[in-house]
């Protein structure tokens, strides 16, 4: 939370730009686990109640600042802090602020890997940039 806190919106970057070398790591797996992801998004990303995060379809945004944002702040306080969403899946509840259930960013940051990892092949190459859209009005 601190980061969020302290870093300009789209200035955060995650350590592990290299998430393929990490997608058969066990210890990724047992951290998108631990803070209570599979609830919502399945045991593996691929979706439960809330929408899939494995198809490449990216609501706010793909940068990994967004991701990190969202996961931490949740949806409504990045809307709030001057993000736009760009569309809705099938699923139009709020991402709840995570921030407080993942112990530290290196693991936010691995989470994050994760969810990058298991995508569609070709659904989310570093070429295809989605970056946060910020309202005019938004508090820099």
């Amino acid at each position: 939370v601190e980061l969020v806190k302290q870093v300009p919106p789209g200035q955060l970057h995650s350590p592990y730009p290299d998430y393929a070398k990490l997608a058969k790591d066990e210890e990724l797996v047992k951290s998108f686990r631990l803070p209570g992801c599979n609830e919502c998004h399945g045991g593996g990303g691929g979706g439960g109640m809330c929408p899939a995060l494995s198809q490449g379809v990216w609501f706010w945004g793909n940068t990994d600042d967004v991701l990190f944002r969202l996961v931490t702040l949740g949806s409504a306080e990045l809307e709030k802090s001057g993000f736009q969403r760009y569309q809705y899946g099938s699923v139009h509840a709020p991402m709840p602020p995570m921030g407080f259930a993942v112990k530290t960013s290196d693991d936010l940051w691995k989470i994050i890997a994760f969810i990058r990892s298991i995508n569609l092949p070709g659904a989310n190459p570093p070429e295809k940039v989605i970056p946060g859209r910020m309202t005019a009005d938004a508090p820099h």
